[in-house]
């Protein structure tokens, strides 16, 4: 399939310029419509304490006003960033011409997220702050149903031109590799990995190989050594290749499990400079 439409729900924390433009990059790339989700708390104050109807007034009033400034600053750094990149902010449809439009509201992150990035092609997600796994990351990846690019928290640049598929032998690496069928057919470069301690068989990377072919797509493969780290492996390889992206399985059914070689998850969120493409 060709990707319409992505879903990039801000989250929390700083860097909020660069994830943004990391995003529009992402649209850009694909000529595709971002959705851009900012998240605030309900406007609605609970009153459990009994404070006095004017107080209470007074609060609703600053917390309003306040969140009024925060959207204004919002609304200026989109105009700022939108204009250094050439992209409309619009919800028209204009055919393959890239666009962005952003969408303010208020509630519980995490739930919000879960409902709005069911409709999209693809969720684009900057990775957690500091590597801690958050609601709104972990709703974007399990509860969309959508493949996810997780991007560097800072990025200035994004090609698929040269691509590396991490391949562990489970439902979530088969299910990464379908799903990123089209962009892999973009890149002029794709290798796939694995390790003797996920796939002794090297015949099973060889029929990927083949698969990969009937799409028009020459993948080298490779078995490489398990490094100490999980996470390490894949990311290491992808660097000393000068791959662009990742392509990998992400979360089981079970919860928090393997990208790859291990619980490389936390690893990769950490460290790596480098977009992954996922899927649950």
């Amino acid at each position: 399939m060709s990707y319409k439409k992505f879903f990039f729900p801000i989250g929390g924390g700083s860097e909020l310029k660069e994830r943004l433009y990391g995003a529009i990059l992402v649209a850009k790339h694909f000529n595709a419509h971002l959705e851009v989700l900012q998240c605030l708390p309900g406007l609605d104050v609970q009153n459990g304490y009994n404070i006095p109807s004017f107080v209470l007034k007074e609060l609703k009033g600053a917390i309003a006003n306040h969140y009024e400034i925060e959207n204004n600053n919002f609304q200026e750094l989109l105009i700022e960033v939108t204009n250094e990149l050439n992209i409309p902010i619009t919800k028209k449809n204009l055919g393959e011409q890239a666009t962005i439009y952003a969408e303010i509201k208020h509630g519980k992150r995490s739930i919000i997220v879960e409902e709005e990035s069911k409709f999209c092609d693809l969720v684009v997600a900057a990775t957690p702050p500091n590597g801690v796994m958050t609601a709104t990351f972990e709703a974007s990846v399990l509860q969309s149903g959508k493949p996810v690019i997780m991007i560097p928290r800072v990025m200035k640049k994004f090609s698929t031109e040269s691509i590396i598929i991490g391949w562990n032998n489970s439902v979530e690496s088969s299910r990464a590799i379908t799903s990123s069928i089209e962009i892999l057919k973009q890149a002029k470069r794709v290798h796939i990995v694995s390790s003797k301690e996920y796939d002794p068989d090297f015949s099973k990377l060889e029929k990927i190989q083949e698969y990969l072919s009937r799409h028009g797509i020459n993948a080298t493969v490779e078995l490489v050594k398990t490094l100490k780290y999980p996470g390490q492996t894949i990311l290491t390889a992808a660097k000393n290749g000068n791959f662009d992206m990742i392509v990998a399985g992400a979360f089981g059914h079970k919860g928090l499990r393997e990208i790859m070689f291990g619980a490389a998850t936390k690893y990769l969120f950490e460290h790596s400079d480098i977009p992954v493409f996922m899927t649950h």
